[in-house]
């Protein structure tokens, strides 16, 4: 707790001085780009990987990077996307995976959860992406698929359905991987392309 203070400190001091013309904006206006889903693993940090500024990010992350096929009832991620979405007015949406990622690595490992019925419980929105990962064991092809998978629920809310119908919204699956910093996009199953590789991928406006 003592670095999170130092840090508050630190930001109070250097940061926000800094940028003060920028947060006084951000004060009276919210206006978002992009939604980023991404996994809630400590290592991938939406704003750094895509060297973004505050204010430019609407930032939903879950374990694994799951999104939950929409159903009518309370849920934090599908409010999320909605509010996003249809109030935010959001021109893309990034799924992005990552290497090491723990929930797909119990997953494709076949771990036992057990101990964590709430965790087991979640990962079974996996269900689809272990469904079309051929190589049992292979987590960095599950990684992939999983991103894949989440594209194709994401689509099932509503307000993501109206807004890719109309040209509105365009969506994106990403991998980013820790060690290197890559960004690899993936256009199809079948058709990896990568991201530049000397740069921060960041997502492209919406034709």
């Amino acid at each position: 707790m003592r670095d999170l203070a130092e840090g508050v400190s630190r930001f109070q001091r250097h940061v926000h001085p800094a940028k003060a013309d920028l947060f006084a904006r951000l004060a009276g206006h919210h206006a978002p780009h992009t939604l980023f889903i991404g996994c809630s693993d400590a290592r991938v940090v939406p704003e750094l990987i895509t060297a973004s500024e505050p204010g430019e990010l609407f930032v939903v992350r879950t374990a694994g990077n799951l999104v939950p096929a929409y159903t009518p009832g309370p849920d934090a991620v599908a409010a999320g996307i909605e509010y996003a979405v249809a109030v935010l007015g959001v021109r893309d949406v990034v799924i992005c995976g990552h290497s090491g990622c723990g929930a797909m690595t119990a997953l494709a490992e076949t771990h036992d959860l057990s101990g964590v019925p709430a965790v087991a419980g979640w990962l079974r929105h996996a269900d689809a992406s272990r469904a079309r990962t051929a190589a049992r064991g292979d987590v960095t092809a599950l990684v992939r698929q999983n991103v894949l998978a989440q594209l194709a629920t994401l689509a099932t809310h509503p307000s993501v359905a109206r807004a890719l119908a109309e040209g509105a919204l365009t969506a994106h699956g990403w991998v980013y991987d820790i060690a290197t910093g890559g960004v690899e996009v993936l256009t199809s199953a079948a058709a990896p392309t990568p991201a530049a590789a000397d740069a921060p991928a960041t997502p492209a406006p919406a034709a």
